[in-house]
């Protein structure tokens, strides 16, 4: 196996490995005070600062004051300067925002960490650049087995499909592994082909897909969704312990750098041979003390098979518990995604002639008895849901369950929800379910204008990620990045969700201007309605007192700003538990060119 620093992007954006560049800002935060320790005494006081509390009212202060892990004072800078004393660290924040921390509600750490720190093709904007990188990582790793990492995107290639041959073309003499940045698809050469014994006699496994070349049934370098990609990894080696560790490490030092404190882990395996069979590893972390975020891990439901595996999710349930590290929720993967077809529709794809819809990925009778049967035993549902069938399925058995179970705190929530059918648009609000939006994706970029709307037409088109829409029904909308598969900054999708623009550029096209919110609601979704899918929001996700010391100051008012500069807004530190895990108390600016 074989893993390389490399340069990092999203879709067709530049994204760089943080370089700790340090630009002074001039700020001496460390001061000592004559006052004796006390038991009200604070160990931090941020002070002259614009904190926004993001409780019920909205509200501003100035300073705030914090002891071991929680926050003890929220106010105004004289009433907090009660609580210094001799050891007390007294922060100017001079005019600074400080805010809680941000709680990605979906998110892959570890399995974005392991891309990166393999053959990573984030930073490729062509296939001659792919190329450039896949025979980069050949030549620096003569003594691996075979070349494993991703990070390509569909709009790259025709269709969303690249090919075996450019691969083979490189790496001719040994199996190259390539995960898409959707997370979707496998980008293989022939020897992966041959390795996996994946032939023109091979037969489509259920609910995935070997891609052939038109008109014959030679498979042409890519396969689709879970089943078929399993056909793949089950000929690959596990990953280490000291692998998975080192993802995790990198995981969540990119996060924290962009104020991330809490997350749901939105695919925790129990089988396979994925990085993102992450439990023991997240578990490890915590114990050893060197876990520097919430995690909430969304258990896998292996739609290749049935109820059986209801006891092995209990048991991980109770296994993966530990302070910063639970495993409350169960993620079900409904259908796919729409540039490939995968996704599940409610009317045909227009760019087939076989009236083709997607398929959904367990049978609505499955899926009403696995969500009657879960919810019964208090887990969360974590739905991967894109076309509109997708949606209606989930809330359809979600309806169900709350029929027979009877109505309870559930906070099941559906996750991208791209097409929408507006019948359905009222229901997350009825059912008290969370719309779990990516905010980045909801803007006119070339999957949207190439590959998504012309599958679509106009009329379903304007269905596309409604996050103004159902934020008006009076649904609870949480955000999330999905990192590997997009920047994992929050400030990305804060401004998008603003703007329904490029936040890079500002230069895009107009799209479906009627559903963008305001920053208020969007740095809401990305804080306490985050911390409300977790079931944290007494303890997180808000600036108050008794809540955990997970803060953030940015070095500028979100509020003062262009709506077009916030993408450009830095983290200058992150705390968990009160504790430094981004930044350094002079509060200089890390130059981050990673996105």
């Amino acid at each position: 196996m074989f893993y390389m620093h490399s340069p990092l992007k999203f879709r067709s954006f530049g994204l760089y490995i943080v370089l700790f560049l340090l630009v002074s800002c001039g700020v001496e935060a460390v001061k000592e005070t004559d006052q004796s320790d006390s038991l009200d005494t604070a160990d931090i006081i941020f002070f002259n600062g614009e904190v926004y509390t993001v409780d019920i009212n909205r509200s501003w202060a100035q300073a705030v004051a914090v002891r071991g892990s929680k926050i003890i004072y929220v106010g105004n800078d004289s009433d907090v300067m009660k609580f210094k004393g001799k050891g007390t660290r007294l922060v100017d924040l001079e005019n600074r925002m400080l805010m809680p921390g941000f709680q990605d509600s979906h998110v892959h750490p570890i399995e974005a960490g392991m891309a990166y720190i393999g053959c990573s093709l984030h930073d490729g904007k062509s296939i001659e650049d792919y190329m450039r990188i896949v025979a980069d990582c050949a030549k620096l790793s003569e003594g691996a087995s075979f070349i494993d990492g991703g990070g390509w995107t569909m709009d790259t290639f025709k269709n969303g499909l690249p090919d075996k041959k450019i691969l083979d073309s490189v790496v001719p003499d040994k199996p190259v592994i390539l995960k898409s940045a959707t997370g979707h698809q496998l980008w293989i050469n022939s020897k992966m082909l041959e390795m996996a014994e994946i032939s023109s006699s091979t037969v489509d496994p259920a609910r995935g897909r070997i891609d052939r070349y038109p008109g014959t049934n030679e498979p042409s370098g890519t396969v689709q969704e879970n089943s078929a990609m399993n056909l793949v990894f089950d000929k690959r080696p596990d990953y280490s312990k000291t692998q998975m560790r080192a993802a995790l490490d990198y995981g969540q030092k990119y996060l924290n750098q962009f104020g991330v404190t809490s997350v749901q882990d939105a695919l925790l395996k129990l089988d396979g041979k994925e990085a993102y069979v992450g439990g023991p590893t997240y578990l490890e972390a915590d114990q050893s003390g060197l876990l520097t975020l919430r995690v909430i891990g969304a258990l896998v439901w292996n739609t290749d098979l049935g109820m059986e595996q209801i006891e092995r999710i209990i048991k991980s349930r109770e296994k993966f518990s530990s302070p910063r590290f639970t495993a409350t929720s169960v993620k079900i993967w409904l259908d796919g995604v729409l540039e490939v077809h995968t996704a599940a529709l409610l009317e045909p794809y227009l760019d087939r002639e076989d009236k083709y819809k997607g398929e959904l990925l367990i049978t609505p009778e499955l899926l009403d008895e696995i969500v009657l049967k879960l919810d019964s035993m208090s887990f969360q549902l974590h739905f991967h849901a894109i076309g509109d069938a997708a949606i209606r399925q989930s809330l359809d058995s979600l309806e169900n369950a709350a029929k027979i179970n009877g109505v309870r705190d559930s906070r099941h929530h559906l996750s991208h929800i791209e097409l929408f059918n507006p019948d359905d648009v009222g229901r997350l609000r009825d059912l008290n379910v969370v719309a779990n939006f990516q905010p980045y994706w909801a803007w006119a970029d070339q999957f949207i204008t190439e590959l998504t709307m012309p599958k679509l037409g106009p009329e379903r088109s304007k269905w596309l990620y409604p996050i103004g829409s159902i934020l008006k029904t009076g649904a609870v909308v949480a955000f999330g990045s999905d990192w590997f598969v997009t920047s994992g900054n929050p400030m990305l999708g804060i401004e998008t969700a603003i703007t329904r623009k490029d936040p890079l550029t500002n230069q895009s096209d107009d799209f479906l201007m009627h559903e963008r919110i305001n920053l208020a609601d969007a740095i809401a979704a990305y804080t306490i309605n985050g911390a409300y899918v977790n079931f944290m929001e007494n303890d997180a996700g808000s600036i108050e007192v008794d809540k955990y010391a997970d803060l953030i100051v940015i070095d500028r008012n979100l509020f003062k700003i262009p709506e077009t500069e916030i993408s450009e807004a830095n983290v200058v530190l992150t705390l968990l538990d009160g504790e430094l895990v981004y930044g350094d108390w002079d509060m200089k600016v890390l130059k981050k060119t990673a996105l």
